[in-house]
């Protein structure tokens, strides 16, 4: 299996794990929130909309293509903080799917 199809792999258990917590199906945000330069794009969008919206669909975008990956990917701590409120069975899980598309990136 190559780097891209284990990747392609990890995203859609990260979709599933996403789902599966309810934190899938998040309204598109507006056109001009991605413009933000903040990270996360934390000015202009919740952190589920930005995983969905931005972070797994330009994944997806390099996969599809075969391009290079980014030379690092520390994603899973920032949702660890955002959800550390948050209670349900699901937690963990979609941490550590999260962690698991940190990875194979970074291992590229």
């Amino acid at each position: 299996m190559t780097s891209h199809d284990a990747l392609a792999q990890a995203l859609r258990q990260l979709e599933t794990a996403l789902d599966e917590a309810e934190l899938w199906e998040v309204s598109a945000p507006l056109a001009e929130a991605f413009d933000s330069q903040q990270p996360f794009c934390v000015d202009s969008m919740t952190l589920p909309q930005w995983l969905r919206y931005v972070f797994v669909a330009r994944l997806q975008a390099l996969v599809d293509a075969r391009a290079p990956l980014p030379a690092k990917c520390e994603v899973a701590p920032a949702l660890e903080v955002w959800l550390k409120d948050v209670s349900g069975p699901h937690k963990t899980a979609v941490v550590d799917a999260l962690a698991t598309v940190d990875r194979l990136v970074t291992e590229g």
